[in-house]
This record gives structure tokens, sequence and C-alpha cells, in this order.
């Protein structure tokens, strides 16, 4: 019987066949409502867990610390959490403090930062494990020395989840070089600290553990992506923590929370964010002040480092350069011309600038070049190379988080209307990632040209800041220039925070135009309003490979405003 004759016998029949199709539609649409009940239950389920295994870890802290004040009725921690990183190095190493002491105060404090503001993921109990043999490491640079890791730092044992159910229950097998090098070096990694969900957005909020909140304001983000290192820190939860920099996520949290954030020449350390080649991710430190930075450089760059990962170039960290008082040549800029500065970051500069100047340094104007082009055509495209299907697919796996709102629905757009949108408004842009690169390169390599032209050592710019309020980070990529242009260009970058917003600040939102005047500019003034008594950084910046010049930088701004802090007050 063919098809024709199939036709002929249903209509033969004397059959109504809506209700048998129609019971066949709903079937089958009961059958995906199911399936999608029980995949939204499984998630769930995850969350849950994940969930609880924080609050267990938390819950056995506390229970950690209570056992060890009633066994030590003299203990006191808030002596021990208000040292600096130098400080506490001198007094574990001269044995004035012990390192049981020193984990259970800051394990104290960042239980009570956490209840705050929501900023870790997991404590680390076997840190508590780790004092057993802690005397072994009393050479290290970090002995003693408890220390926070961003999220998606392997750690043996515990969950990496980027913020993503999808990658829930998958405890990392091996601790990550940088962890297994700090522990070698005597430090304790004691707590995991909050991320947003796929890591590529400056706020700090998934579904999974929640939103972080800044510990200077709680009606601010903290920023990201590693937001739970910048509120710890900034709260005094933790001495010296790692995060990593892809876009500003190390610099971002450091700016919003008032310390200090260091993005190092990707590869210089071991990094643990694999498979980017356009825009690439680094590793650093985020501390107090820049003496922690530099500490922790130098403990990461020893020859622990360079044979667990022969990746890395075998190069110490040369102290002569950090330590090195020869006036600086500093090129600078206040305004991108892509996103004008907010009144806060833009007197913060000047102010900066200004010291520099008095302190006998040389400043040289200088502007980044082809700006819209690097960002347009060379950053986001880097970082998008595969449109997003990646990032996606992990989000897709559970529920979105309300600060990935706006970018997931970019993501979501359909292929085809991206391929339509792509040839009218980007006729003659090529789609090969080879060729992307190339021009990365050749971008890099003009950059390096003009800095050398203009002979300069270093380079101050503005830093993103003050402190958003919420749900504003994923609409505001535009505000990123500042930062992700040093991604681009492999350049080494920190942040240090110099000054704090004042009221004559935020009366001059109200004149705030942009350089656009558009809606995006707009957005930037709602993003930052309210910010008075919210710190303001600055960012310093060096060119590949000269890390150390970057740090001395850092610590030169660092100390000519806390010495022209001194001199107002008194």
């Amino acid at each position: 019987m063919d098809v024709f004759d199939v036709q002929k016998f249903i209509s033969d029949m004397d059959i109504n066949w809506t209700p048998v199709i129609a019971a066949t539609v709903c079937g089958a649409g009961a059958l995906y409502l199911l399936s999608r009940w029980r995949f939204n239950q499984k998630i769930q389920k995850k969350i849950l867990n994940a969930r609880k295994r924080r609050d267990k870890s938390l819950q056995q802290a506390e229970q950690a610390v209570q056992l060890f004040k009633t066994q030590n009725p003299d203990f006191e921690s808030s002596s021990i959490v208000s040292l600096s990183l130098p400080e506490l190095t001198g007094k574990l190493k001269d044995g004035s403090l012990q390192p049981d002491a020193v984990l259970y105060a800051f394990m104290e404090k960042a239980l009570e930062v956490n209840k705050n503001l929501n900023c870790s993921t997991e404590i680390l109990m076997k840190s508590v494990a780790q004092l057993k043999d802690i005397n072994t490491q009393k050479k290290g640079l970090l002995y003693g020395v408890p220390i926070s890791i961003k999220d998606n730092v392997a750690y043996e044992g515990r969950d990496t989840s980027c913020g993503v159910v999808s990658k829930l229950d998958e405890p990392a097998l091996v601790d990550s070089v940088v962890v297994k090098v700090l522990k070698k070096q005597g430090a304790i990694p004691f707590i995991k600290t909050n991320i947003p969900q796929g890591l590529l957005n400056y706020d700090c909020s998934n579904p999974i553990y929640g939103q972080t909140l800044n510990p200077c304001n709680l009606q601010k983000t903290s920023g990201g992506s590693s937001g739970g290192e910048g509120a710890l820190i900034g709260g005094g939860g933790s001495i010296l923590g790692l995060g990593t920099d892809i876009g500003g996520s190390i610099r971002i949290p450091a700016s919003f929370c008032g310390i200090c954030g260091f993005k190092p020449t990707t590869m210089r350390l071991s990094s643990c964010v694999k498979g980017q080649k356009s825009v690439l991710s680094s590793l650093g430190p985020l501390g107090r002040d820049v003496e922690s930075l530099a500490l922790c450089m130098r403990a990461l760059l020893c020859q622990d480092m360079f044979s667990l990962d022969p990746t890395v170039p075998p190069i110490p960290f040369n102290q002569e350069v950090y330590e090195s008082s020869e006036p600086l040549r500093i090129g600078y800029y206040e305004n991108d011309g892509y996103l004008q500065p907010s009144p806060s970051m833009a007197r913060a500069f000047r102010e900066t600038k200004d010291l520099l100047e008095r302190a006998g340094h040389t400043l040289v104007p200088f502007q980044p070049l082809r700006l819209y082009h690097a960002l347009h055509e060379l950053t986001m495209r880097g970082i998008l190379g595969d449109g997003g299907r990646t990032l996606f697919s992990h989000l897709y796996a559970g529920p979105i988080d309300p600060c990935l709102r706006d970018q997931t629905n970019i993501l979501s757009i359909p292929g085809f209307i991206k391929k339509l949108i792509s040839i009218v408004l980007k006729p003659f842009v090529s789609a090969s990632h080879l060729c992307l690169i190339k021009q990365s390169v050749e971008y890099i390599q003009e950059v390096i040209a003009e800095w050398r032209r203009l002979n300069v050592d270093v380079l101050l710019c503005p830093m993103l800041g003050p402190a958003y309020n919420f749900r504003y980070c994923g609409s505001l990529n535009s505000a990123l220039s500042y930062t992700i242009l040093y991604n681009l260009l492999n350049f080494p970058a920190g942040a240090v925070t110099v000054s704090t917003v004042t009221e004559e600040d935020e009366a001059q939102l109200r004149h705030y135009r942009g350089v656009h005047g558009d809606m995006w500019d707009r957005l930037f003034v709602k993003a930052v309003k309210g910010g008075v008594g919210l710190p303001v950084a600055v960012q310093c910046v060096s060119l590949p490979w000269q890390d150390e010049m970057c740090l001395r930088f850092m610590r030169e701004v660092e100390q000519l405003t806390a010495k022209s802090k001194l001199t107002r007050k008194h």
C-alpha cells in the first residue's frame, strides 16, 4: 500500500481524527513537561546539595574555632587579623605567633565577614589537617599564612563550579599548580570565594551561592569575577588571596572593595584557565597593600612553580627592580576616549598624577591606539570566538542569574540572525580565528612601538569605579575599556586604592554626559550613583614580563598617597 492508498484508507474510515491528534499532541507535550520537570528537579537537587556542603563547612569551621578558643582562653583574634602581611610573617617566623592561632583567627573573622557579605563558597577544613605538618615548611616565604582562593582555582576534593550548575559534583582530582606551590611555601589555603555565574561578568552573583555584597556598602556589588576575594579581603577576613583576570576580574574587585590587585603577564604564573588565545587570562594576587602582592609573587616564582609547570618561564622575582627608587618616566591618560571617567575616577587620577610629578617623576601624555578597533574587533571577538556557545551551554544547564540576563539574551540569539547582523554591519571582517590572532599580535606590536617612541617606563590611567549598584554590570560591558585592553595586550596591570568618593564628586555626576551621550553613558551614571565614601583606585601598567616594574610603580603610588594623607591629617 503506497502513501496515496493510505491517505484514501484513512479518509474512507468514518473516524473523527481531531481528538486523536489532539491527544497525541497533548501526550507529547505532557512528556516534554514531565522531562523538563525532572530536569529542573535534578538541577535544584544539585544546587541544594552544594549549599548544604557550604553550610556544613561553615558549621564545622565555627565548631573548630570555638573548640580552639575553649582550649586557649587567652586567644584573641582581632590583634592577629589587624596585622599587615609583613608583620604577620615576621611574627610567625620568630615564633611569637603560632600557625594554629593565626588560622583560627582568620577563620573566625572570615565567618563573620561571610555572614554579612556572602563571599564564601566553602571553608576548606583540610586546612586544619595541614597544621600537623606545617612546621616542615618553616623556611617558606608564606609559612603559616592563611590564604583565600577564588572558586575556580582547583583544590583537591572540592568543586570548581565557576558558578554554573553543570560543574557541580565534579571535585578536583588534584590541587592546581599554584595551590601546590603555596602549600610548599607554607601557606594554608583555608577558604574558597564566590564568583559570578560563568565568570565572564564583573558582578559577583550566581544561582548556587547568591549575591556577594560590598564590604564598604552593602547596597553595592563587590565587583567580579574575583568578587568574593575582593569582599573577603576588603572586609578583613583574609590577608591574601588568589584571583583570575580576563577583563579586569582582579583589578575591578580591588577597586570596588578598597584593596590592591595585580594581574601579571599571562604565563608568568601557572594558569588555571585554559583555551583562550586572543585575550588572555592571568592568575594573580589580591591583598591589602602592594607589599602583600609582591611577597605573593616572590613566593610563587620559585623552582617548585617552574618544575611543576614547565610551560612557565623560569624567571624568579627580580627584587632589585621592585625595590628601585630611580625616577620613572610615566605615560598617562585621563580619558581613553571610549568611556568618560566618573568624577571620582578622574579626580583620583589627577591627584595621583600631581603627586608623582611633585615626587620628581616625568609624566608624558599617552593615548590608547585605535581603541574602538581593539575593543570591538579584537577583544570581544577574541573572548567569544565561538559566539558564546561554550558559555551558553553551561548557563543553559540551570537557572540564569539576574546579573547575566542581558548577556544571555544576546548569546541566545539564533546563529543565522547573528550571521545576518554581522553581514550587514561588518561586511569586510574576516571570521578566521587565525586572522584574529594575527591582527592582535600586530596591534600589540603597534602599541609597544608607541611605548618605545615615547620612551616611558610605566603607564598611569584611571581605574573603573566606584562600586556599582546591583544589576548594572551585565549591561555595561563598554565600561571595561580601561581594564580589558591590558588583557588583550598582555601587559601587567594593577589597581591601587588612592581615595574615596566625595560629596562634590557625587554632585558632579549630575553634569556627566559621557563620550557619546548615549543610553550607555546614562546607564553608567545610574550604576555609580550613591557612592559617597566608597573607595576609588588608579591603574598602573607596564610592558610584558616587567611585572616587578609594575609592582614597583604601584608601591610608589601607594606610598605617595599614604604620605599625602598623613600630611593633610597633620
